[in-house]
C-alpha cells in the first residue's frame, strides 16, 4: 500500500515529538535508505531537526567501526545482524554512543551483547504500512518494542497471557493489521510476541520459535539459529531448526540440551546445521522462506570443515 507525503510528514511530527534523545548525536544510517527504517527515521527525521545523517555502506563492519569513532556522539541505524557483528567486533570496554535497532526480534544472547556494548540502546518497531509505529529509549529487553506513536491508536492483547494481533489506527480512520501478536503493559509499553505466521502448532499447542531459538543460543558454540514449521502426519505440525557454531555439532546434542529448557511439544525435531543462517539483505530471517529451503533439500550439503 503506497503511503502518501502527508501521512509520511505525520510519522515524522510524531517521531520527533516523542522521541527526543537523539537531539545531540549524529544519526548514522547503516542500513538499507530504500525502507522506512532507513529513510524516514534515518535520513528525513535528521533532516527535519536539522541534522546531517551519515550514510555508512554496511559491507565492511570494520569501515563503520572507523566511521563511528570518528564522530561524537553517534546514533548507529542498522540492522540486529550488523549490531551483532560490531557487538563481537568492538574491543573490551570499548561502547557505541547509541545504536538503534529495528526489522527483527533480537534473540537474547545477540541481544546482551549489543547492550553491553551500547551506551544508550534504542529500539523501534513499525510496518511497511504505517511507518514506524513506536520507539523505546531505554531497551532493557529485547521483546519491548517501545511507546507507541502519538498519532496512532493501537489495539493488541492485555498481557502475555492474553497477547493478540496488533492493529494500529491511522488518524485517516485506516486500520493497519500488522499480523504481529503482542500486548500492552500497564506503562503503555508495546511487547511483541510472535508473527502470527512463524507460530508453530504441535498438536494443538502453540510453539513460538523464539523460545527454541533463545534455548538453542544458550548455548555456548552456537552463534545463530532459527526455528521454523515443517509438516508432520501425527502432529500436524513439528519444530525444525537450523544453527551456526563454531564447531560441528551433533544433533542429538542440540535435542539433549533443548530437552533441559524446553517442553516436550517445542523440542526440534528436525536439526541441521549450517555454515550461516539465511538473512535477506536487511537482516531479517524469513522462517517461510526458510521452511520452503528446508523442504526443498536445500540445507543437506556437509558443512564447511566438517568431517566428509
Amino acid at each position: 500500500m503506497a503511503r502518501s507525503w502527508e501521512d509520511i510528514d505525520a510519522e515524522i511530527e510524531s517521531y520527533i515529538g516523542i522521541f527526543r534523545a537523539p537531539e545531540d548525536m549524529t544519526p548514522v544510517i547503516a542500513c538499507p535508505t530504500t525502507h522506512s527504517y532507513g529513510l524516514i527515521c534515518g535520513i528525513l527525521v535528521a533532516l527535519k531537526r536539522g541534522q546531517t545523517p551519515v550514510i555508512v555502506n554496511t559491507a565492511n563492519p570494520k569501515y563503520l567501526m572507523k566511521v563511528l569513532r570518528e564522530i561524537e556522539r553517534p546514533l548507529l541505524y542498522s540492522s540486529p545482524a550488523i549490531l551483532h557483528t560490531l557487538a563481537r567486533l568492538l574491543p573490551e570496554g570499548e561502547q557505541i554512543h547509541a545504536t538503534m535497532t529495528s526489522g527483527t526480534l533480537l534473540p537474547d544472547p545477540w541481544f546482551a551483547q549489543i547492550r553491553a556494548r551500547s551506551r544508550h540502546m534504542f529500539q523501534q518497531y513499525g510496518c511497511s504500512e504505517a511507518g514506524c509505529i513506536a520507539i523505546n529509549p531505554d531497551v532493557t529487553a529485547a521483546g519491548d518494542m517501545g511507546f507507541v506513536l502519538p498519532h496512532l491508536l493501537p489495539q493488541t492483547g492485555s498481557n502475555a497471557e492474553n497477547a493478540g494481533e496488533i492493529v494500529v489506527t491511522k488518524g485517516d480512520g485506516i486500520a493497519i493489521h500488522t499480523r504481529d501478536l503482542g500486548y500492552r503493559r500497564d506503562d503503555g509499553m508495546l511487547v511483541f510476541v510472535s508473527r502470527m505466521d512463524d507460530m508453530i502448532n504441535v498438536s494443538g499447542l502453540n510453539v513460538y520459535p523464539r523460545d527454541v531459538e533463545d534455548a538453542v543460543m544458550a548455548m555456548a558454540e552456537v552463534g545463530d539459529a532459527v526455528a521454523f514449521r515443517m509438516g508432520d502426519r501425527f502432529a500436524g505440525e513439528r519444530v525444525a531448526l537450523l544453527f551456526s557454531a563454531s564447531q560441528t555439532i551433533a544433533p542429538q546434542a542440540i535435542r539433549e540440551w533443548c530437552s533441559l529448557h524446553l517442553a516436550s511439544h517445542q523440542l526440534p525435531m528436525d536439526i541441521r546445521q549450517v555454515d550461516t543462517i539465511p538473512r535477506q539483505a536487511n537482516g531479517k530471517i524469513s522462517r517461510r522462506e526458510v521452511a520452503a529451503r528446508h523442504a526443498a533439500g536445500e540445507f543437506t550439503k556437509p558443512i564447511a570443515g566438517a568431517a566428509s
